[in-house]
């Protein structure tokens, strides 16, 4: 079978203090994407709320939020020059931020660009995870249910350089039913990027399962679906707060054929022979073939747990 090759990289980035202005960090971004394309990359995937520290830890209002840590238009004065180097370059990317929209609404947001600096495909995260009220007695919150709505707009396909490229949103990464949908939609490739704490909150969990379930969650998906995957972190000490590292770019096989050793700045890069896909797509994972969705049913109609089908 002849390869189709497309040059991935996966771009991850050390911690954002709230110090760090949105120039400082487009500053690290653009520098990114020109080892990329000195790599020979086609596309550049960055973290979930790539342009701020991964605000949701903090307890503020709305309203607060909102003027610090949210874009009201994309491109925008700030993040321009990233724009202008991928016109440039012919660079195509993946950028998570946070979206306040013109009515107000706020979203967890990932845009994807292609190589003529022209947005193709917007997705804003559907599986938002975390609580929306104060938990006095935790070391930090995890208010995205309180900062953001649930995303809108489904999952998306669009594509890049004819690579069919579906977006998802860090806990996105945990659900099967986020690549089934786009695997469905012919998606050849998925990208997403992520701020995972290394601590757990809400129970006591050692801190190697973060990584673990990280890893299990794209590996499985990626053999489920004849996917390949390219997952960014934001990671490190964010003024004290511990993010997990792991950027990884996964095969079809469901292999790591990338993956960051640090938790700072750093570049992986894949020649992905997206051909790889098509042994899967033609037997196992032959859809058209194998799928009996006659009696997944209850996949949409029920919410939470029901009484079981069987007498």
């Amino acid at each position: 079978m002849t390869g189709r090759k497309f040059g991935l990289a996966v771009a991850q980035l050390g911690p954002i203090h709230l110090a760090d202005t949105r120039e400082e960090v487009v500053k690290r971004l653009v520098a990114l994407m020109r080892e990329a394309a000195g790599r020979g990359a086609q596309m550049i995937v960055y973290p979930e709320l790539a342009l701020t520290t991964f605000f949701p830890r903090y307890w503020m209002s709305e309203e607060e939020a909102c003027e610090r840590f949210f874009e009201r238009a994309m491109p925008n004065p700030a993040t321009q020059p990233l724009f202008d180097e991928s016109r440039k370059l012919g660079m195509s990317f993946y950028l998570g931020y946070a979206e306040l929209t013109d009515a107000g609404e706020r979203y967890n947001t990932a845009i994807l660009v292609d190589a003529s600096a022209r947005i193709v495909a917007r997705y804003r995260k559907i599986h938002l995870p975390g609580h929306v009220d104060l938990i006095p007695d935790a070391p930090f919150q995890h208010l995205e249910k309180k900062f953001f709505n649930v995303g809108n707009e489904g999952f998306k396909v669009g594509e890049i350089e004819g690579v069919k490229t579906g977006l998802c949103i860090c806990n996105d990464r945990r659900w099967p039913e986020t690549y089934r949908v786009m695997a469905l939609q012919g998606a050849e490739l998925v990208v997403l990027g992520y701020n995972t704490p290394s601590s757990n909150i809400y129970w006591k969990e050692p801190v190697h399962l973060r990584m673990f379930h990280h890893l299990l969650s794209v590996q499985a998906s990626a053999y489920q679906n004849a996917l390949w995957i390219g997952a960014a972190a934001k990671s490190g000490s964010e003024d004290g707060h511990h993010l997990i590292g792991g950027s990884c770019i996964v095969a079809p096989t469901g292999e790591i054929v990338a993956r960051a050793i640090t938790e700072e700045d750093e570049l992986i890069f894949a020649q992905c022979d997206l051909s790889l896909s098509e042994h899967f797509r033609q037997n196992v994972f032959n859809f058209k073939k194998h799928r009996r969705p006659e009696h997944y049913g209850l996949i949409v109609e029920r919410v939470g747990v029901g009484k079981p089908l069987c007498c």
